[in-house]
């Protein structure tokens, strides 16, 4: 059928595909790939346009996943959930705690679909836990011969092409339109989130020591001030009491503050630019102080409606003192005014082809402008910053390096570009993008 121009969450991306397909089934998808095949057209999937770059474009056959969603099936014995692609990890995590579970991490936004988010490296914060992605113990894709591929323990049988898992997992969408993914899920379980504004010199002076002694820490630095909002949730069973906000003051917090004045002080800061700092510094005593105890689902991801673009990078741990030194230093000697926080997390080190985390414990920096801000020479010179710390794009993530110079910085970079030459030959869930970070 027939489609108007699509653009992504961010408004970073926009494109007019050829022709859209919804397809309901797995045997659907097959067939828009055969057909794709056929004609010589490149199909790409897309997801829910959380995306900042060009990965989910499609200029052919735009491939809606929105008719897959659902639980598939549930292995209590085990734990493991196998969930439609297209579901989101919203409701994926609604209904997990229907069953007793959860997901064993989450980032702070839960808009993504499954597929997606695993697909482009999406994660948390905690030095012992990885990103979603390491959690999937099986997956489903349809190939470019229009063959469904099991890859590790989907559920569905006997375990299949379990060695290419590893590079399935963030697949950058590059190797087949994944259907359903299985993933390693927990027992429900609670955190104790306690939220407060410090000084940036003490928290720096003690990020691995702070990351390392609690189970999940993170911190938004407000440029121009000297204060950072703290983030430290701890873990606790599902039995443990639940000290919930009340009602009021989490919608004052999540909804009004956070969105509503938020969106309001950031087109502030558009017109008068010199009123930046002074925002900000009244954002650091208006929000961030508060303790409560709730199901994980409801502690790690908040409601974002404020767009924007973002650039994210994985450096080692130990880096991130020096490399947010160097950030602030760059701030203050451009003369920019930056209405968002520089967000810090940190993650553990994986085994995974195209994770950013992989092989190495990593913290994760990133940088955001309005989407209504121009952001390229900012997130250019924080990028500089970060690849001399040794630092890997987020995929999903604004970023502008090419195939050579990723090649050097993931270590089975080329490994995973065989991979794609041998399940997609002519390349036809390639795009723009694909052929930028991982070469024609």
């Amino acid at each position: 059928m027939s489609t108007g121009i699509w653009q992504n969450w961010g408004r970073s991306v926009r494109v007019r595909p050829q022709s859209v397909a919804r397809p309901v089934s797995v045997d659907e998808v097959a067939q828009v790939v055969r057909e794709a095949a056929t004609r010589g057209i490149r199909v790409k999937a897309i997801g829910s346009g959380h995306s900042f770059t060009g990965i989910a474009i499609a200029t052919g056959i735009q491939l809606d996943l929105s008719g897959l969603t659902g639980l598939i099936r549930l292995d209590p014995a085990t734990s493991r959930a196998t969930f439609a692609a297209g579901t989101t990890l919203h409701d994926a995590g609604q209904l997990l705690e229907a069953n007793g579970l959860a997901f064993e991490n989450l980032g702070d936004i839960d808009s993504q679909t499954i597929s997606g988010a695993i697909s482009t490296g999406t994660h948390g914060t905690g030095v012992r836990f990885g990103g979603i992605a390491t959690r999937v113990v099986g997956l489903t894709m349809v190939t470019a011969d229009a063959a469904v591929l099991r890859i590790g323990d989907t559920g569905a049988g006997p375990i299949e092409h379990a060695d290419l898992l590893p590079a399935a997992a963030i697949g950058l969408g590059a190797l087949g339109v994944i259907v359903d993914v299985t993933l390693q899920c927990v027992p429900a379980f609670l955190l104790h989130s306690v939220e407060r504004p410090e000084r940036l010199g003490a928290v720096l002076a003690d990020f691995e020591a702070r990351s390392a002694a609690v189970d999940h820490f993170e911190f938004f630095w407000f440029p121009h001030t000297e204060i950072v909002l703290t983030k430290t949730n701890t873990r606790l069973p599902g039995t443990a009491p639940r000290r919930r906000l009340s009602p009021a003051r989490a919608w004052f917090d999540d909804r009004f503050m956070a969105n509503s004045i938020f969106s309001l002080t950031c087109g502030l800061a558009r017109l008068v630019p010199a009123l930046t700092p002074a925002i900000n510094r009244l954002a650091t005593t208006l929000t961030g102080d508060r303790e409560f105890t709730e199901w994980s689902t409801g502690v790690f991801a908040t409601p974002r409606t404020v767009r924007f673009r973002e650039l994210e990078y994985a450096i080692p741990l130990e880096a991130v003192p020096q490399a947010l030194r160097e950030i602030r230093s760059l701030i203050e000697d451009r003369g920019w005014r930056i209405s968002f926080p520089v967000e810090v997390r940190a993650a553990a080190a994986d085994d995974l082809w195209l994770s950013p985390a992989t092989g190495r414990a990593s913290g994760y920096i990133a940088v955001h402008r309005h989407y209504r801000e121009d952001p390229l020479e900012y997130f250019r010179a924080v990028e500089q910053i970060l690849i001399a710390q040794g630092g890997r794009p987020h995929w999903g993530k604004v970023h502008f390096q090419g195939a050579a110079a990723l090649a050097e910085a993931y270590p089975r970079h080329a490994e995973f570009v065989a991979l794609r030459d041998r399940l997609d030959p002519d390349r036809l869930f390639s795009n723009a993008y694909l052929e930028k970070v991982l070469g024609p």
